[in-house]
């Protein structure tokens, strides 16, 4: 890990620059690596929409962010790849409402359970 610059929130939304040394980007990456595995669940994706975090801009900006995790440098990292999907649907306001609906989540549930347990060979 590189010393690198990333930044922070203000209390006034404006964002600063500050220098986050190796063991910081450390703990970032592997904070972001086990969020962003989380939501290869559809159940937390169904509380975030509950607790309205997708109504949040902030946070959807934050889901907006964490788009790096696609690309192969960091994506060789992710245990669970359904996570990666639900983060590019994240990006849609239609999806995230539909997550406030308990049979879509759990009829996409029950597709991913399928889809591990009649794996396509």
């Amino acid at each position: 890990f590189l010393t690198i610059f990333f930044y922070r929130g203000r209390k006034d939304g404006k964002m600063k620059p500050y220098e986050e040394n190796e063991k910081q980007a450390r703990q970032r990456f592997l904070a972001e690596l086990e969020f962003v595995q989380a939501l290869a669940n559809p159940r937390y994706l169904h509380y975030l929409a509950q607790e309205r975090y997708f109504q949040k801009e902030a946070f959807i900006a934050y889901l907006e962010y964490l788009l790096y995790w696609t690309r192969p440098e960091y994506s060789k990292y992710i245990l669970y790849p359904h996570c990666l999907r639900f983060l590019e649907l994240l990006q849609d306001s239609a999806f995230r409402d539909s997550l406030l609906n308990k049979d879509v989540v759990e009829y996409i549930f029950r597709q991913q359970l399928y889809h591990w347990k009649f794996p396509k060979s």
